[in-house]
């Protein structure tokens, strides 16, 4: 990709919202980290090292799936409004939707998730949504469950090393129904098993250029 292609994307006069979607594992801290840093757009990052009840929950996924899913239903509403209100263009690991769509909606099939508690947190977040608007773009990382396995492995949150496989396989298969049905704006998939946007740089402008071909130029560079 051309460096006035980049310097035309990380100058846009009209502000982007690019969401990076996936699983646990899936390579979004990566590609937000890397968009940010080539483009020049504000990171938003997932709440992680200083969430309180993550460790709790993937030690007693029943008893704390309440209390962590509206967390990060809070977290992730003060983020969108955040970028909604900014200057400039702006990158978010993981959106509010996801928690809803994917994370709720599996523990409470799984029956991890009261269905009291799941209806309460559902009125609450389709009460949020109203107030938000959706991203200019929506990217979709797709990764198998034993390359999810392999990196977080790798990464080494000792808290994550015990989630079950079945639970990872649960996630995708959400994950993959989420993203057929997702009709809130324009979205991109990217299948991730031997794409490694961390540390080949071809295969990283290769993704970069799909991006920037999923935005329609004239919402990117209107006065060209």
């Amino acid at each position: 990709m051309s460096e006035l292609a980049y310097t035309r994307l990380a100058s846009t006069p009209n502000p982007m919202f690019v969401v990076v979607a996936g699983n646990i594992g899936s390579g979004k801290t990566t590609l937000t980290k890397k968009l940010s840093e080539r483009l020049g757009w504000k990171p938003h990052f997932e709440s992680v090292q200083d969430n309180p009840y993550l460790a709790d929950f993937y030690a007693d996924m029943s008893r704390w799936a309440f209390p962590l899913q509206v967390y990060f239903l809070n977290h992730r509403f003060n983020a969108h409004k955040q970028i909604e209100s900014s200057a400039g263009s702006c990158i978010q690991d993981r959106s509010i939707y996801e928690d809803a769509n994917i994370f709720a909606r599996s523990l409470a099939e799984q029956g991890k998730l009261d269905e009291r508690d799941y209806a309460n947190y559902r009125q609450l977040f389709e009460s949020m949504i109203q107030y938000l608007s959706p991203p200019t773009l929506m990217i979709f990382l797709r990764r198998s469950v034993p390359k999810l396995q392999e990196r977080i492995k790798q990464r080494g949150r000792d808290y994550e090393q015990a989630i079950p496989v079945e639970y990872l396989t649960s996630l995708n298969e959400y994950y993959d129904d989420w993203y057929s049905r997702y009709n809130l704006g324009k979205s991109l998939v990217v299948d991730t098993d031997e794409l490694d946007f961390l540390d080949n740089e071809e295969h990283f402008d290769r993704l970069v250029k799909r991006i920037v071909d999923s935005i329609d130029q004239k919402d990117m560079f209107f006065y060209f």
